[in-house]
């Protein structure tokens, strides 16, 4: 026998393929080969490294979720409103005698299953006819129920039982840093969708009657044109604004009236068609008082609201106000300027009188006056 000849015979043959005893596949072990286990190891620890989302994915991952979420349960309420208004001027005639007519619109949402919708005040001002869009395509006539200028919200009706109406929220418990989702249906074709973050509570803004709209909301969520009156949501899918404006040269600082204002205002018109609200009759500006004085009467503030005129027949003629008064306090709350009048003369101060405190002079009076019903 050539020995020679068997050893190389054995050499060439495969011995991972066959076992000696039952010809089956031989698989090294650990104690086999040790640096190729661990280099497997190492294979599979990578592989499902890859293919495992990072805690980063699946933050966006749940953002993405509750923004989704939000804009499908709210989406079914949102409508666009196409507004038709008589144009106001001298030259406000067509050749044949008819009024101009300008179009406009923004957005609002559906509020109650029986068709109330809320909006702004100047979306709808002013408006001869309304037509609202809804996400399905659905159009329809619109009617106004009351509009208030001075908070800019409007409320108006479609004809239309069975409607999906929003969850409405609190604004109050708003934080600043919380996501806000902000929808509107500029065109009536489909909705739009912005996000971002609640950058400040407890704004004021100068509505287009004159008066300040207080607790505004700001956000970062960018307001489309046509969205005026849209829905601003939590991730919840709560309504808890009503988009109103945005400053276009401080890229994207946006307005939402609070729900809870809307709310308010939303029941007044409902009751009443308008907001109640009183008046004394003085036409004034916010001016700053003399250190002297201040310090002599022991002021809260340091500025006050100066009376630059008095209408006839009004209450402030009738309790003795005259032109140069500075009104300092009313029944005994402090007036810092106009607007701190306007929020004080409420319809609660309507038939009833008041204490007015002035300065005339360097004289501190005391006077009582009855504020009447706004026209």
């Amino acid at each position: 026998m050539n020995l020679l000849l068997i050893d190389q015979h054995l050499s060439s043959m495969n011995l991972e393929q066959f076992s000696t005893a039952e010809n089956l596949p031989v698989h090294a072990t650990a104690v086999d080969r040790p640096e190729e286990n661990s280099w497997h190891d190492e294979v599979r620890e990578t592989s499902a490294i890859a293919s495992s989302p990072s805690a980063d994915d699946l933050l966006l991952d749940a953002y993405s979720r509750a923004v989704t979420g939000a804009v499908e349960r709210v989406n079914p309420s949102v409508v666009n409103i196409e507004v038709t208004q008589n144009v106001h001027q001298t030259a406000g005639r067509t050749r044949s005698g008819e009024e101009r007519e300008r179009r406009g619109g923004g957005s609002g949402f559906v509020f109650t299953p029986d068709g109330l919708i809320l909006t702004n005040s100047h979306v709808v001002h002013d408006a001869k006819r309304m037509e609202v869009t809804f996400a399905d395509g659905r159009r329809m006539p619109a009617t106004a129920i009351g509009d208030d200028p001075a908070s800019d919200l409007a409320v108006i009706r479609v004809n239309e039982p069975g409607l999906s109406a929003a969850a409405l929220g609190d604004s109050q418990q708003l934080r600043v840093g919380q996501v806000v989702i902000a929808i509107g249906n500029p065109y009536g074709f489909q909705s739009t969708v912005t996000a971002g973050v609640v950058s400040a509570l407890g704004r004021s803004l100068r509505s287009y009657s004159g008066r300040l709209i207080d607790d505004v909301i700001q956000t970062d969520a960018a307001l489309n044109p046509g969205n005026s009156g849209g829905p601003l949501v939590d991730s919840a899918g709560r309504v808890v604004g009503v988009n109103t404006a945005t400053i276009l040269p401080a890229q994207g600082i946006c307005f939402a009236i609070g729900i809870n204002t809307a709310k308010f205002v939303a029941s007044r018109l409902l009751r009443d068609g308008r907001i109640r609200r009183s008046f004394i009759g003085v036409s004034g500006q916010t001016v700053p008082i003399h250190r002297r004085i201040v310090r002599f009467y022991d002021l809260p503030k340091e500025s006050a609201a100066l009376v630059l005129s008095v209408e006839e027949n009004s209450p402030a003629k009738r309790a003795g106000l005259r032109d140069g008064d500075v009104i300092v306090a009313l029944e005994g709350r402090a007036v810092a300027g106009v607007d701190d009048l306007h929020r004080l003369l409420t319809d609660v101060r309507m038939g009833v009188s008041c204490s007015l405190t002035v300065l005339r002079r360097t004289d501190k009076l005391e006077m009582n006056i009855v504020p009447e019903e706004a026209k």
